[in-house]
């Protein structure tokens, strides 16, 4: 459900805003991976643009879709229980060593988005494990996460 409801986002800043959307965190990852990793939210990167100069734009969309704003400093929003909170795409670079130019672009349904290959995502969750507030709370998550991704990796080669 949440998978066809980023989708659903994902559709409408592409069409909106033209923005190709990254499908980030667990359910990106259990996308690539195609597993279940019971996602809590949907995680969405996107220009900065539209997280600073241009919020407006997004804030509207948004509501549209019926979404509520729950948190302004984490961009997150909600409906019907479902939580998506947006970031900026160029953090991932400086965060966690990967090119946005080297991500590819998935097109689904009529829908494009980025969808980090199972080398990247190895590289922002051993960021992710080291920064203080996950390091601090998701750690296990982190690191069962880590070692998923390294024995998919071992197995495909």
């Amino acid at each position: 459900m949440k998978y066809l409801e980023f989708l659903h986002i994902a559709r409408k800043l592409n069409d909106r805003l033209q923005v190709t959307p990254l499908l980030f965190g667990s359910l990106g990852l259990e996308k690539r991976l195609n597993v279940s990793l019971n996602a809590d939210d949907i995680d969405v990167l996107i220009p900065e643009r539209f997280i600073k100069e241009e919020w407006s734009k997004l804030m509207a969309l948004m509501e549209d879709e019926g979404y509520c704003l729950i948190d302004h400093e984490e961009h997150e929003f909600e409906k019907n229980d479902v939580h998506i909170a947006f970031a900026d795409i160029e953090g991932l670079e400086p965060f966690a060593g990967v090119h946005i130019s080297d991500i590819p672009v998935i097109t689904e349904s009529g829908t494009r988005y980025y969808l980090l290959e199972l080398e990247e995502y190895l590289k922002v969750y051993t960021a992710s494990s080291k920064d203080g507030y996950r390091k601090d709370v998701k750690n296990k998550q982190d690191q069962a996460k880590i070692d998923l991704i390294e024995n998919t990796i071992k197995i495909g080669k």
